[in-house]
């Protein structure tokens, strides 16, 4: 080897230069024209024993190797070996990984350097992962909050957990009565939704993590053992099992469970610290869903009794409603009424339309409360002062600081006719419309309700022909906001003018009348809570045509 460290025509050229390769921190393999090795420093001969002088680099050297050199640098393959070098290779040797650069010398021969690539790789590999991993999870975190659908979210559960972490994974939910909910997802399919009555105890950890204890790790867990609803049907021999909690919001959203087939590696403690992670953000979905489900529920049932009723014919009496809240979003707001039948036959029914101070849920949790108090009042509904003055009192002895105004109509039929009994506290006017269209505004005002320790009203009565009906709105009506420039209000003059063209059709057609009237008018504007009831006296074909039951909510 010293002969070969003394020859000055050698690539690298004088015994200088060949004391620093030896003395060089990286491997220096120098090989020349024909592909022998002429010299291996101290550590390319750590690297590679069998380096000798003299010794083939392709016997000596891994393949990735000799396979580059052969490539760039023997004379068979570039001619008269002036070709450009290939760039710097890499490849495993031994349990280390090493990036080889080579250098090429005027006679032919090559300078081959390496240097140590595994930690840098392993960090780049270990950066690529939490990125990949990160964008996972974003991924998972955008679809999971996109649906406040418990199904849904297990869906997505499933089917992301199969694609990412598993070859198929269970999403498993507390039972609801005696069976368990549960989303399975094979990789690459579809997630199906089954209930089962299956008994948690067959899977290690499933109980535990179905009460939200920390999941047992996967290599306590057999997965031989695994029953058979909880491996997708065609899956084969299950290899590596993970069970791992969903946890919610103060109570757990459910369990996941994660398989791998035989053949694959089993789940790391790595992988299963991510599933965790993963599973963390899916059971908040869960639990958000869960809980909007629930809420969901209970607000439809409070909505049942807040929301004004469908209207009936009452004892030849045509009565027909219409509701729109302040906020198209909304259901419920401040507007109201009832109509209460008569309990013996003879006597008046009893009709309601108010308007609470303000809008929203308060208002309507108030206006709950009035129509209660005023179904309680009935058996003294012959004398609106009385119900007035009863009502009033209530509201003062409440909590509540908004008052009411509203208007009171006792209707019976009798010989054909209506007989009304009209009082208004507070409320705008009802409109009387005549079988020749005039309009008649009822001769009755009074105070509004809730306000001041003491109440008075004037009662109006008066008889609607067959044919004739009797208006009752809130202000919602009148002061609805619209037209050619976004802010004239609708007004009493153009109520009037709509309700002339009303003289002698049903109360449905003109509660539809009115209703698509101030629509068109608002537009698209902001507006209050608007209520309207229409009491006719019909006429003996509209009392079979229009058919029993009115409209209960007036739409857009």
């Amino acid at each position: 080897m010293e002969n070969f460290a003394k020859t000055s025509d050698r690539p690298g050229g004088t015994e200088e230069n060949g004391a620093a390769w030896d003395t060089a921190p990286y491997p220096v393999v120098v090989v020349d024209a024909d592909g022998a090795v002429r010299q291996a420093n101290h550590a390319a001969g750590v690297l590679f024993p069998d380096a000798h002088p003299g010794a083939r680099l392709t016997e000596v050297v891994p393949r990735w190797l000799s396979a580059a050199h052969h490539r760039g640098f023997l004379p068979h393959q570039v001619g008269d070996g002036a070709g450009a070098p290939p760039p710097a290779v890499s490849g495993p040797v031994g349990d280390r990984v090493y990036e080889a650069h080579p250098t090429r010398h005027d006679d032919g021969g090559v300078v081959w350097w390496f240097v140590d690539d595994t930690d840098h790789r392993l960090a780049t590999d270990a950066l690529r992962v939490e990125r990949e991993r990160t964008a996972f999870l974003a991924e998972a975190s955008n679809l999971l909050l996109s649906s406040l659908n418990l199904e849904r979210c297990m869906d997505v559960t499933a089917r992301l957990a199969a694609r990412y972490l598993a070859d198929a994974a269970l999403v498993i939910v507390p039972r609801s009565g005696r069976r368990h909910p549960v989303t399975v997802c094979a990789h690459g399919g579809e997630p199906r939704r089954a209930r089962l009555a299956v008994d948690s105890s067959e899977v290690p950890g499933l109980t535990e993590a179905l009460q939200g204890f920390p999941p047992v790790p996967s290599r306590w867990i057999d997965p031989a053992s695994a029953p058979d609803w909880v491996v997708p049907e065609g899956f084969g021999e299950v290899g590596s099992l993970v069970v791992t909690p969903l946890p919610g919001h103060g109570v757990p959203a459910g369990a996941l469970v994660l398989l791998r087939r035989v053949g694959r590696a089993s789940f790391n403690a790595d992988e299963e610290v991510f599933a965790r992670l993963f599973a963390a953000r899916a059971g908040a979905a869960m639990s958000t869903a869960r809980l909007y489900a629930e809420q969901a529920s209970i607000t439809e049932i409070l909505m049942r009794e807040l929301l004004p009723p469908p209207l009936h014919h009452v004892d030849g009496v045509e009565f027909a409603g219409g509701y729109r809240p302040s906020a198209d979003e909304e259901r419920i707001g401040g507007d109201f009424y009832d109509v209460h039948p008569a309990t013996a036959e003879g006597e008046e029914s009893l009709a309601v339309l108010g308007d609470v101070c303000g809008k929203g849920l308060e208002a309507a949790v108030l206006t709950g409360k009035i129509r209660n108090t005023l179904h309680a009042l009935l058996p003294m509904a012959d004398d609106h002062q009385r119900v007035l003055r009863l009502l009033n009192g209530a509201l003062l002895d409440s909590r509540h600081t908004r008052f009411v105004t509203l208007v009171l109509a006792s209707a019976v039929r009798r010989d054909g006719n209506v007989r009304l009994r009209l009082t208004s506290a507070g409320h705008p006017r009802p409109l009387i419309v005549r079988a020749d269209g005039r309009i008649e505004e009822a001769d009755t005002k009074g105070m509004l309700v809730g306000a001041l320790p003491r109440i008075e009203a004037h009662t109006h009565t008066t008889e609607l022909a067959p044919g004739e009906s009797c208006l009752l709105f809130t202000d919602g009506i009148t002061e609805a906001r619209g037209g050619p420039l976004g802010d004239e209000l609708f007004g009493e003059e153009r109520l009037h003018a709509a309700l002339t063209e009303c003289a002698g059709i049903p109360a449905e057609a003109i509660v539809e009348r009115v209703r698509m009237l101030v629509s068109e008018w608002l537009g698209t504007g902001r507006h209050d809570d608007m209520a309207v009831v229409a009491i006719t006296a019909p006429r003996g074909a509209h009392l079979s045509a229009v058919g029993g039951h009115g409209r209960g909510r007036f739409t857009a």
